[in-house]
């Protein structure tokens, strides 16, 4: 009678790791699914803060073409306003007689002014047959020494 049937009476000191493999292999199956999700968009590669293109020189340059848009109601060539149903007409006139890897055409904007009205002098300025268009902004200004961006 004293005999057990089935074990020892001695405590079982190793750790149980099937629970934790199932627990581990459900997170696995759901981070795998969720993660494509997480992705909105088209991947771009955005310049780094070290990264600065150099000014082009053709834009201070008399014969350039610079079209500045103060606001969405504005458009100007050099200092002289024009609506956006006449500057196709101007650009051409201006771009005649320059080669065609001379016809660039610059875009300065103001920081209010909307999406649609720069790709509306955008579009106005590629119906002239003008492929080279720059867009200008302000250099990014320098931080002061000590302090990172």
């Amino acid at each position: 009678m004293g005999a057990k049937v089935g074990g020892t009476d001695e405590y079982n000191s190793d750790i149980n790791v099937t629970p934790m493999v199932d627990v581990m292999l459900v997170l696995l199956i759901i981070f795998m699914i969720v993660t494509p999700l997480l992705q909105q968009g088209v991947t771009v590669n955005i310049p780094r803060d070290m990264m600065t293109p150099e000014e082009d020189a053709e834009i201070t340059k008399d014969t350039s073409v610079v079209i500045s848009i103060p606001d969405n109601n504005n458009f100007y060539i050099g200092k002289d306003p024009y609506p956006i149903s006449e500057l196709g007409e101007k650009v051409q006139t201006m771009m005649r007689d320059k080669p065609p890897d001379k016809r660039i055409v610059y875009i300065k904007s103001g920081v209010e002014v909307d999406y649609g009205t720069v790709v509306q002098a955008i579009d106005t300025i590629r119906k002239q047959d003008i492929d080279k268009i720059g867009l200008v902004a302000d250099r990014k200004k320098a931080a002061p020494t000590g302090e990172a961006n």
